[in-house]
């Protein structure tokens, strides 16, 4: 008897089961990925696949296990291809194990719980599913023990909000490897027992007081110095107030007594990748050149140089660690996953510290289009070989 309902045909019955939760995961993660800073991290993706493949795990009829097991490693296997691509190198190898085992076990747990005799098993893989995804991902940064001691000159607000002291977030990571202490006055660097030195847009300074710099550079010291051109640093205060930033940096001077001279001004915001794929970016960069022999070739606006028995890593731009440009939560600073550029590992870098090191980044458009294209075509091509085999299975069952 025909009660009107449309009759699906169990191959696109199968097909749709194995898909559409690939589908749902993929794009859940891309979502998550984006608003997070646009890190290409498995682990993005994995709560979004545990999530559906236990709910499948509730859906699925009792024998369909192996349905489980395929929709758990396609989620997978499409977040890992369309992370690969669009970074333009493979995940981390943990990374991409964990997402699987997040998966199965979030799944297979789930699956547990309709089971009567596997509920105590079952509860227990979700536990372990929730550890997983606890600590498998990076985890925010604590202070270390050994902290050197980190002079900052500048004129920014990194101490301060307009009206309140308050530590900017750059400063707030860089406390965690560094005792941090503001100068006023480059004279008392050399008392000061800095072993690195943040010169960051700084104000006019005398001839003693460069000269002050100069000599602690040379006697061994480690200096990162911004010095911007074309400075964007967000600000109420009216121009000619003296607590503002100078808007040119004021640091020619020293610049051209090591060697360096400006070179081309580019005032695009530019997402900025490095040799060993780290992100910063950039906004208003001054290019050099150097005329001393230890000063290294520039890349783009970075240029590294010896100075005396000291090294100087000098940036064409200030804003680069203005928290708009690499952080995406701004409540979060010390937590990697919503940063939005490596900006705070590279400043840590530079200064002769580790900071969090590793995140994979979306490169191009093109290569998040193209990461997504490959990753559906997976998807969709898993899915078609599970409905052949699973499909011959029930043939052959019926039989």
């Amino acid at each position: 008897m025909n009660d009107g309902r449309v009759k699906v045909p169990r191959r696109l019955t199968i097909f749709l089961t194995l898909f559409l939760p690939v589908v749902a995961a993929l794009v859940a993660g891309l979502v998550r990925a984006w608003r997070s800073g646009g890190q290409a991290d498995p682990w993005t993706w994995a709560l979004p696949a545990a999530l559906m493949v236990a709910l499948m795990g509730q859906l699925l009829a009792k024998n369909l296990w192996r349905w489980l097991l395929w929709i758990a490693i396609g989620a997978t296997g499409a977040a890992l291809i369309f992370c690969t691509i669009a970074a333009a190198r493979p995940p981390d190898l943990w990374a991409a194990v964990g997402l699987l085992i997040m998966t199965l076990l979030a799944g297979f747990g789930s699956r547990g719980l309709r089971e009567g005799g596997t509920r105590l098993i079952a509860v227990g893989l979700l536990v372990l599913a929730g550890l997983l995804a606890w600590r498998g991902p990076s985890q925010p940064l604590t202070a270390v023990a050994d902290r050197p001691v980190l002079a900052v000159i500048t004129a920014l607000p990194l101490f301060w909000a307009e009206g309140a002291r308050a530590d900017a977030p750059i400063i707030t990571v860089l406390r965690t490897r560094f005792t941090v202490r503001p100068l006023d006055d480059p004279r008392a660097l050399a008392g000061s027992g800095a072993r690195a030195l943040l010169l960051a847009q700084p104000r006019a300074m005398t001839a003693e007081e460069l000269v002050a710099v100069d000599a602690w550079v040379r006697a061994g010291g480690t200096a990162l110095v911004l010095a911007d051109p074309l400075l964007r640093w967000p600000t109420t205060l009216p121009p000619g107030d003296r607590r503002r930033a100078p808007s040119v940096s004021l640091l020619p001077p020293l610049l051209a007594h090591w060697g360096v001279e400006p070179g081309v001004l580019d005032e695009a915001e530019t997402r900025h990748f490095l040799d060993d794929g780290q992100l910063v970016t950039l906004s208003g960069t001054q290019a050099f050149t150097g005329r001393q022999p230890g000063c290294v070739p520039p890349r783009g606006a970075i240029m590294r140089c010896r100075i005396g028995q000291g090294r100087v890593v000098l940036v064409g731009d200030a804003d680069l660690i203005d928290d708009r440009l690499w952080l995406a939560d701004p409540a979060g600073p010390l937590d990697p996953r919503v940063w939005a550029a490596d900006t705070p590992a590279l400043v840590g870098q530079w200064l002769g510290v580790s900071i969090a090191q590793g995140r994979h980044w979306f490169r191009e458009a093109g290569d998040v289009v193209t990461g997504l294209r490959w990753a559906l075509i997976f998807g969709t091509g898993w899915a078609i070989l599970g409905m052949v085999l699973f499909r011959r299975t029930e043939q052959r069952v019926e039989q």
